[in-house]
């Protein structure tokens, strides 16, 4: 017997609520998509992209592109709070059965992949199918998928199919998979291995985009990913791309159109609503983005109205921001803000897999504490990131459910405990005036940063002053955002400043980036702590409760007893727009908002 998915979880600021009553929006039909080829939106990428497949990567300005471009099953609300689950390609939320094991998903008809050659003239529609096709992608042993941590172990039957992938050396996707069946064209039945509460979510999450198989057997590369020729049912498709510098996107002409009829959850939502009420959408024909890796020059390009939507951050904030608020000569030029705290972590850490800073070792444990002792996140906030940020007790931040607002790190601020904690653990000082492991070799930190900006700069020079303190030397490695990517996932870096942005708004999102299978995909720590796995992998069969809660904290205690990682804290993310962009709202889950917006090209 089947039951409605009806679920609201409320937590300290971002929630969830999901109802079979919601809708994303009103879905009308009309001959091609309302959007204008004259009304261009101008944005800016402050690092460079890294492709277009959704399987293949997983950095937030990709992301910004492929939810353009490739549809998963659910979305969000647009400006709803607490943040709401609502169909995208689906007719309704899932129809779940009692034992949660079992999601029944109808699919929308009438949804057409953008016209390619490989489709032969014909009209390409969205299936099922499709959907299973993209989540096997995410498991396939042989494309190494950095979002295969969203489906693995989930799955019923998958594992199966994975143990003859490895003996084969092939991934067989024609393999009848018990976990992921079509009864139809547009019916969808996922079994779980066990139930789990975030479900919903993860198919709402951009790497559950689906793709068509044809398309990907066609364009992929050596490494099977389709980076450069993304073909979805968005609203947008890729018209223009030169790597690491410009991105254009022109408006699919044959996307369903909706009426915008979001209902207001705030004051300042009422002037959203008044200004888009009823609009078809998309309205915006082109998105223009450029990568613009150093501060001033976006500064400068948004100054000058060359850019309409602006991430204003670090340095930046002095120029445009006083006390969190716009300083008035840009209220005067009508200059929008639009200002959240994303439910995210900044946090540096340790390859523990590196033979200098890795393993759990007394002495090496020592090692990485002294470091993360004579941090403070105090001065790194007010000094590199202009205040611009929230500071963490705890890898679990604000917004999510799981948040301990109670919570506090026990790693002291004390240069002078580090120092002695190193000595205890006989890293000496040598005659050259710089610490030795304790078997008398060279101690030697190299820190990896992204690309050459003031920002990656100041944070090498942050640490730098850090290390001298402890007497330990310090190297620098820079490297392009994407190489840096790559190297992580393959535990070749050995200390590093990271971020992470809710996926979806649930602490689960955020521990598995220390989940011991989860080294090669999210867990850059490459950490392997066996405590740790075992209460995490039993926080996924609980739903949200203090007792999870409970766990969650024990988590975070063998985090620092181990110290792979150290929490700096959230950001707050600032969104400046231009006076002619109507209708921006920050969202804090969805990467782009592109197609809930519109823009006053006479202004």
């Amino acid at each position: 017997m089947k039951q409605s998915f009806i679920r609201s979880l409320k937590y300290h600021g971002l929630a969830l609520c999901v109802g079979l009553t919601t809708t994303l929006a009103t879905t009308v039909v009309i001959a091609k998509s309302p959007a204008d080829p004259n009304k261009i939106l101008r944005y800016v990428f402050p690092v460079a992209e890294t492709g277009f497949d959704p399987a293949g990567v997983h950095d937030l300005y990709s992301a910004h592109v492929n939810a353009s471009i490739f549809e998963t099953l659910y979305t969000y609300d647009y400006l709803a709070s607490p943040a709401k689950l609502v169909p995208r390609t689906a007719v309704a939320l899932p129809e779940v059965s009692e034992d949660g094991l079992t999601y029944t998903i109808r699919i929308q008809k009438g949804i057409y992949f953008v016209d390619d050659p490989i489709f032969k003239g014909k009209k390409r529609e969205l299936t099922s199918a499709d959907y299973v096709y993209s989540f096997k992608r995410l498991l396939d042993p042989n494309l190494h998928s950095p979002n295969s941590w969203l489906l693995d172990g989930r799955i019923a039957g998958m594992d199966t199919v994975l143990k003859q992938a490895q003996k084969t050396g092939k991934f067989d996707y024609d393999q009848p998979v018990v976990g992921l069946q079509t009864p139809d064209r547009h019916t969808l039945v996922i079994r779980l291995t066990s139930p789990d509460q975030n479900f919903p979510m993860i198919l709402a999450h951009q790497p559950a985009g689906a793709v068509s198989r044809e398309v990907i057997e066609k364009y992929r590369n050596k490494s099977g990913f389709a980076m450069g020729h993304p073909v979805g049912t968005g609203p947008y498709m890729l018209a223009r791309w030169t790597p690491g510098s410009r991105i254009v996107l022109k408006a699919n002409p044959d996307f369903r159109s909706f009426v915008w009829n979001f209902k207001a959850s705030s004051a300042e939502d009422q002037k959203i609503v008044q200004a888009m009420q009823g609009k078809l959408m998309p309205q915006i024909g082109v998105i223009d983005i450029q990568v613009m890796e150093e501060g001033q020059s976006r500064w400068l390009s948004f100054s000058k109205d060359e850019v309409d939507l602006f991430q204003l951050d670090g340095e930046l904030t002095v120029q445009a921001l006083q006390n969190g608020e716009l300083k008035p000569e840009l209220v005067k030029k009508g200059v929008q803000l639009s200002r959240i705290v994303d439910p995210s972590i900044d946090y540096h850490y340790w390859n523990m897999k590196n033979p200098v800073v890795g393993g759990l070792s007394k002495e090496k444990i020592a090692l990485r504490r002294a470091m993360a002792m004579a941090f403070s996140a105090d001065s790194y906030i007010n000094i590199l990131q202009k205040g611009d940020a929230q500071k963490l007790q705890a890898l679990i931040p604000n917004g999510v459910v799981g948040y301990d607002p109670d919570y506090k790190s026990s790693i002291p601020y004390s240069v002078k405990a580090a120092n002695l904690l190193l000595d205890r653990y006989q890293y000496r000082v040598g005659a050259n005036g710089w610490r030795m492991q304790p078997d008398g070799k060279p101690l030697v930190i190299d820190m990896t940063i992204s690309g050459s900006s003031l920002r990656s700069q100041q944070q090498a020079e942050f640490w730098k002053r850090i290390l001298d303190s402890l007497k330990i030397q310090m190297t620098t490695k820079s490297l392009p955002f994407s190489e840096a990517l790559k190297l992580e996932k393959q535990c070749k870096t050995m200390f590093k400043t990271s971020a992470w942005i809710a996926d979806y708004p649930d602490a689960d999102n955020f521990m598995q980036l220390f989940y011991g299978k989860n080294v090669h995909v999210s867990n850059n720590s490459c950490v392997q702590i066996p405590e740790f796995d075992r209460l995490y992998e039993q926080t996924q069969k609980m739903s949200p409760s203090p007792e999870r809660d409970a766990l969650y904290r024990k988590m975070s205690r063998i985090l620092e007893v181990y110290m792979p990682a150290q929490v700096i804290g959230a950001r707050y993310r600032n969104i400046l727009a231009q006076p002619r962009v109507i209708g921006f709202k920050k969202h804090p889950i969805l990467p782009a908002e592109w197609m809930y917006i519109d823009i006053d090209m006479k202004k």
